[in-house]
């Protein structure tokens, strides 16, 4: 499965598309999370299970979007280049393997586009969901889950700065700061 897969990013050169799809929608996750959350902790007294199932309600949407946005684009575009490269060549390249990467790709994008929020907002929320069932936490759950929030943008920048060949800790800085600006946006909004 991996020497297939290895060879469909090596035919079609996708991995920068993937990994953009999973910056991309990574951040969407995490600062959606990070809305709800601060709407809530804004809000007066909320029980947690309103959080654990509001959010959870959103990453489910958030994956399922992702699933399907990808798949129809990918699906779409991969087609498109199969048809123009027949076309230039003259040539049925269906049962090739640049064909069957073609057909294989809007899945992993897919994939990928969905994983990526969905895993990421069951992280961020994962505290408030430890404290629906008992669990003690050193600090309130709403508040360490905006912690992981601001972390994890943080961590996406440092990834970001990392593929540009850019500074990590800048590029760090720079993620965390657009998640301190959208905190206090909330933060405006709702008082």
């Amino acid at each position: 499965m991996f020497k297939q897969l290895s060879l469909l990013f090596s035919i079609t050169h996708s991995q920068n598309i993937l990994r953009r799809y999973f910056v991309v929608n990574g951040f969407d996750g995490a600062l959606t999370m990070l809305g709800i959350i601060m709407g809530f902790y804004m809000s007066d007294s909320i029980k947690l299970a309103v959080i654990m199932n509001t959010c959870l309600g959103a990453a489910i949407a958030l994956g399922m979007s992702g699933l399907i946005s990808a798949y129809v684009s990918e699906s779409a575009e991969q087609k498109k280049q199969l048809g123009d490269l027949e076309q230039a060549m003259v040539k049925d390249l269906g049962s090739s393997a640049y064909g069957e990467a073609a057909r294989l790709l809007p899945y992993v994008t897919a994939a990928v586009n969905s994983l990526s929020p969905l895993i990421i907002a069951l992280i961020i929320i994962s505290p408030i969901w430890a404290a629906t069932l008992s669990f003690e936490l050193p600090i309130g759950a709403v508040e360490t889950a905006m912690l992981i929030a601001f972390l994890i943008l943080f961590l996406l920048g440092v990834f970001l700065g990392r593929i540009s060949g850019t500074y990590w800790l800048w590029s760090g800085i720079r993620t965390l700061f657009i998640a301190i600006v959208t905190a206090g946006l909330i933060f405006l909004v709702a008082t």
